[in-house]
């Protein structure tokens, strides 16, 4: 777990990478998005909506270190110019920001801060549905190849049976779609699964496979989209 914890978050520590922590990549997926989910209810019983999902906005990124936010700056860059894929695994590495990667991560905070201002506080969708994001991530893992020949730090994840982290991820978003509701519940987890899936299909396609900053990015749009959907007036 504490692998798990410094992969995903900004704790654990100098914990090595181990393949066995991916099974807990739900988890802890879902431990953060209810520690999330309660200071966006805190924040909601002292403020108005607005400031309590800004404040919801900034616990996420604190309690992961902005690490997915800088996965999908990277993946931003990387994916959305017209570029070869030898210069889009370089761009990628590359710690300065282009302008996809400023225009993504402004508009996915801001959809983030809007869906969860039009939503009644809940921590358990968001547990549901960081986890199922996160297990999105060991799924990715498990079925998609590494798209750099040299290897990276996500690599010592790889090797793994994708059926632990489909059942953690199917019970996640199993309780995202109760503690939504019907309809929006249901759809808010198609939505996760949709989201993340279409930014690992297009790395796939112009990487030749993943990364670790694809897996971030996975994570954050496919959380951003199930809160979008699931703020819908159904």
């Amino acid at each position: 777990m504490r692998a798990a914890l410094g992969f995903l978050t900004a704790f654990g520590g100098a914990a090595p990478p181990d393949r066995r922590a991916v099974v807990w990549f739900g988890p802890v997926g879902a431990v953060v998005g209810l520690v999330v989910g309660a200071v966006w209810w805190g924040a909601g019983e002292l403020w108005p909506a607005l400031v309590a999902a800004t404040l919801a906005v900034v616990a996420d990124a604190a309690l992961t270190g902005m690490l997915h936010l800088d996965g999908l700056a990277d993946t931003a860059d990387g994916l959305l110019p017209p570029l070869d894929r030898a210069r889009r695994l370089e761009v990628m590495s590359d710690p300065h920001a282009g302008v996809f990667a400023v225009v993504v991560v402004l508009l996915v905070l801001a959809l983030r801060v809007a869906a969860l201002a039009a939503l009644a506080p809940d921590p358990w969708l968001l547990a549901g549905l960081w986890g199922g994001a996160r297990a999105a991530m060991g799924v990715t893992l498990a079925l998609v190849p590494y798209a750099r020949s040299g290897g990276g730090l996500a690599t010592a994840f790889t090797g793994t049976s994708a059926v632990p982290s489909l059942v953690v991820g199917a019970a996640a978003l199993t309780l995202a779609a109760v503690a939504g509701g019907w309809p929006a519940g249901p759809a808010a987890a198609v939505a996760l699964v949709i989201g993340a899936g279409a930014v690992v299909g297009l790395a796939r396609r112009r990487l030749g496979g993943f990364t670790g900053d694809v897996l971030g990015a996975a994570g954050v749009v496919g959380e951003t989209c199930a809160l979008v959907v699931a703020a819908a007036k159904w």
